[in-house]
């Protein structure tokens, strides 16, 4: 099934954007995605007709504020398979998630916590800032040359001091998605804890957190086509009961005395204050926009358009890509003698946008010997056109600054 690609492109108002006369050519879906008019719509239509902060109040706005709150947690819920709506804490986005079970887990001195040479720097400081705390080590999964992870040494990593496994599902810098229902099933084997950033993943694949077998998943809404500063932290009911919340304040208690507090049920025990209402009601509008487009179609769509960027990129001399070839979502490249900075700045003339720099993964780039990299991520609205239009422009771009 193919994608109406010039109904889906009328969707999205910045895609009208011109760029030193040229149309805009947006490739930084990595970074964040742009948003459909219904997004754009049930953000808006909350501020003219619904707000109102929730739960407590007894007017009107207040009760159907709440309602709709709530009924975007259900779709959130059932999005991702949870088994029920309470298992869905809405955050800030997955930086805030993985900082959150980082911060509630039972760890102590002496425990491991593996981690991959891919990860994102989210999935990294929080739990540096874990060991540091508590004593516990850090230890990280390599990678071959392909950007791959190495399952044999991930498998010998593996022991009864494991406490945590914290993964990325698909990587934001080169594309590589791991396989990570049989790392889950295996970190379960030993004991430990698993905790999925799913952000590249969310808005590539369907997720079913029953099948996946984890403990934690963090996605961010502005990466599936919502707002910024939404995001969401699915965590099995079982742990939700009995960890500690994080933040306190309101909502997130049942009774406040001067000589103790006690805390709410899930999911409002993890979620002090006023949460941001308008962003989980537009973040329910942003998946069932692309449960509606339907998530196969958009892989597959998405998969030929990296794929056509390979082939036409490879063919510039000098070039170099990052990452296996069944990459997903996004294409890092480099060309020799040439600085990722200068080759976005020049091609940005032109039109196109893409990301440069070290994609908050430092250490990842250090394991390649390189500062940074190019990289073109891809959306829904993407077009063939689109990726030809890359390729020309970098291959111009590379020319001129040889």
């Amino acid at each position: 099934m193919s994608l109406d690609l010039a109904r889906i492109r009328a969707e999205f108002p910045i895609l009208a954007t011109e760029v030193n006369g040229r149309p805009l050519v947006y490739l930084d879906n990595a970074a964040t995605t742009q948003k459909p008019r219904r997004v754009l719509d049930a953000s808006r239509g909350y501020y003219e007709s619904l707000n109102a902060n929730i739960h407590r109040g007894t007017h009107h706005l207040a009760r159907a504020a709440t309602a709709a709150h709530e009924e975007a947690r259900v779709t959130v819920a059932r999005h991702l398979g949870a088994t029920s709506p309470d298992e869905v804490i809405f955050t800030a986005g997955t930086t805030d998630g993985l900082n959150l079970v980082a911060n509630i887990l039972p760890v102590h001195e002496g425990d491991e916590i593996l981690i991959s040479t891919l990860e994102h720097h989210s999935n990294i400081v929080p739990w540096q800032l874990l060991c540091e705390r508590t004593g516990a080590v850090l230890k990280v999964i390599p990678c071959d040359d392909a950007g791959v992870l190495d399952q044999e040494a991930f498998r010998q990593l593996l022991s009864e001091r494991t406490r945590v496994l914290a993964i990325g599902w698909v990587s934001n810098a080169f594309g590589t998605v791991h396989p990570i229902v049989e790392m889950i099933a295996a970190a379960r084997q030993v004991g430990a804890f698993t905790v999925i950033d799913a952000a590249q993943a969310a808005p590539h694949f369907a997720i079913d957190v029953a099948a996946l077998g984890a403990d934690f998943l963090a996605f961010s809404g502005h990466k599936t086509y919502a707002p910024t500063g939404i995001g969401v932290l699915w965590g099995r009911r079982e742990w939700l009961e009995s960890l500690p919340p994080w933040r306190g304040g309101g909502e997130m208690i049942k009774e406040v005395r001067f000589e103790g507090t006690t805390y709410n049920d899930p999911p409002f025990k993890y979620e002090a204050g006023t949460p941001n209402i308008e962003g989980a009601i537009a973040l329910a509008a942003a998946l069932e926009w692309i449960q509606e487009i339907g998530l196969e179609a958009l892989h597959a769509h998405e998969d030929d358009l990296i794929r056509r960027a390979a082939t036409q990129l490879s063919a510039i001399e000098g070039i170099r890509l990052f990452g296996p070839e069944d990459r997903c979502g996004a294409l890092s490249f480099a060309i020799h003698g040439v600085h990722h900075y200068d080759l976005g700045t020049l091609i940005d003339q032109m039109g196109v946008a893409v990301r440069t720099g070290h994609h908050c993964c430092q250490p990842l780039m250090a394991r390649f010997g390189i500062t940074g990299t190019t990289r073109a991520s891809f959306a829904a609205y993407n077009t063939e056109e689109e990726v030809d239009m890359l390729a020309e422009s970098v291959l111009k771009a590379a020319r001129m600054l040889r």
